[in-house]
């Protein structure tokens, strides 16, 4: 599909906005420091597409630099400062606005579901340049030859994670369609004890920080990282569902809560289907990670509109023999073992043990985009698991209607994984995946037909 770009263009903050550095959580710089994407795609209707093309351009550049003034630090850089720590600079230097056009038809999508089919509808973030060239925002609108488009946004993970991204969305939308501001977002992230010292009282023993396992007979995991990825969308009907929590809570032990929620058994379903596909030996240990929201962990609770990471990665552990001999419900435990570590304390504890290392780099992505060995890398044989489920993605009206689908732009890594709902409002489900070329049919296979 050809993607023509019209124009680009830098857009700065309407007004003055405060300036300066911002310190930066522990959690904000580990894990994924690279963009994230997400596109959203609008159809024409009578009742809503009054106006022409020309204005829904003008619409969205002007909301856009009005919503950056409360959102100030978007248009801001950010600057490595040593040790493989971060400082953003709030310097007002803007974001990239891309102005597109398709030949392609709205239809040609299909069901949305091939993320190949829309890579070019998604900004480009050039990782060879300076960090502190690069911009934390870029947005490209896309017109299509049927007179519908998409809007599709990249945004650094360093400064926002879902919910802080979603949030920053739909007060964008709500400014384009001439409504005032909903929440007011909270930038001062001493509230996880940026740029203080450590207070060296890690409790706890993290796991998530150790060396993830590797193959076994391999020495360190070069050769897996250089192997060709694709990604899939799986779609998990409510009945499907349904019947993958029941087999978990076949031999649920009730020590632990009440039964297992949709996160845990499809997650714990996805570490064993994965297991399966790569053909793991049974004494392969395996990771998966979970990515756990600290907001109302914290004690107290981080306030209303907090807008950074406010969340923390942690890993549940076993070999893959027990995850595929044993019931679901066995892997699920492991999943909710994992979770329910999560407290006020074991947050902080984690933040100390960021605080008190020498170098960060080990711990983030982006290295693997540069193709070196180093940083975070959750492919063969771990699998790391996010869930947007509670998440409102959905809905967002920019004055002209809701779009009619929203997904993720990609899932890049070997072993990166997303569980979303669908967009149909169902009660389906779906996985987006990526996995070795040599595994994704595998594991295709395993996954439906595991759940008959």
């Amino acid at each position: 599909m050809s993607v023509s770009i019209q124009s680009s263009c830098s857009l700065k903050p309407n007004a003055k906005t405060k300036t300066g550095r911002l310190s930066l959580s522990e959690l904000d710089q580990i894990g994924t420091i690279t963009h994230i994407p997400t596109i959203y795609f609008y159809k024409p209707s009578l009742s809503n597409w009054l106006q022409p093309f020309t204005s829904i351009v003008d619409i969205l550049k002007d909301s856009l630099s009005r919503v950056l003034v409360p959102f100030y630090p978007l248009a801001g850089r950010l600057h490595w400062i040593g040790h493989g720590r971060l400082e953003l600079d709030c310097n007002a230097m803007g974001v990239t606005f891309i102005d597109a056009e398709s030949q392609s038809k709205l239809e040609d999508f299909g069901d949305f579901s091939q993320f190949s089919e829309y890579q070019h509808l998604i900004p480009h973030v050039d990782y060879t340049l300076p960090f502190h060239e690069i911009p934390l925002l870029l947005v490209q609108l896309t017109r299509f030859h049927c007179g519908g488009f998409s809007i599709s946004l990249t945004l650094s993970h360093v400064v926002v994670d879902g919910q802080s991204a979603l949030h920053f969305i739909s007060e964008w939308a709500r400014i384009a369609r001439g409504e005032p501001l909903g929440t007011q977002p909270f930038f001062d992230r001493k509230v996880l004890r940026a740029g203080g010292p450590p207070i060296s009282r890690m409790l706890f023993h993290h796991k998530e920080f150790d060396e993830l396992p590797l193959l076994i007979g391999q020495l360190n995991n070069s050769e897996e990282r250089r192997k060709k990825t694709t990604a899939s969308q799986l779609k998990i009907t409510k009945a499907q569902v349904e019947k993958l929590k029941s087999k978990a809570n076949e031999s649920k032990n009730m020590d632990n809560g009440g039964g297992y929620t949709r996160y845990e058994t499809l997650t714990a379903h996805a570490w064993r289907s994965a297991c399966k596909a790569r053909e793991h030996k049974p004494e392969q240990p395996t990771a998966m990670g979970i990515c756990i929201d600290s907001r109302k962990r914290m004690q107290p609770p981080l306030p209303d509109g907090y807008f950074g990471n406010a969340i923390l990665d942690v890993i549940a552990v076993s070999t893959s023999g027990e995850l595929v001999s044993k019931p679901l419900g066995f892997a699920s435990s492991k999943i909710r073992d994992a979770i329910q570590n999560v407290t006020s304390e074991y947050i902080n504890s984690a933040i100390d043990f960021c605080k008190n290392q020498q170098d960060l780099t080990k711990f983030q992505d982006i290295y693997v985009l540069r193709g070196t060995d180093e940083g975070l890398f959750y492919g063969n044989p771990n699998l790391l698991l996010v869930s947007w489920l509670t998440l409102p993605l959905y809905g967002l009206d920019f004055g002209w209607g809701k779009e009619i689908y929203m997904g993720l732009g990609s899932v890049d890594f070997d072993g990166d994984a997303v569980l979303v709902p669908s967009h149909d409002s169902d009660g389906s489900l779906v996985l987006a995946i990526c996995l070795q070329v040599d595994h994704i049919k595998a594991f295709e296979k395993y996954f439906y037909d595991d759940i008959i």
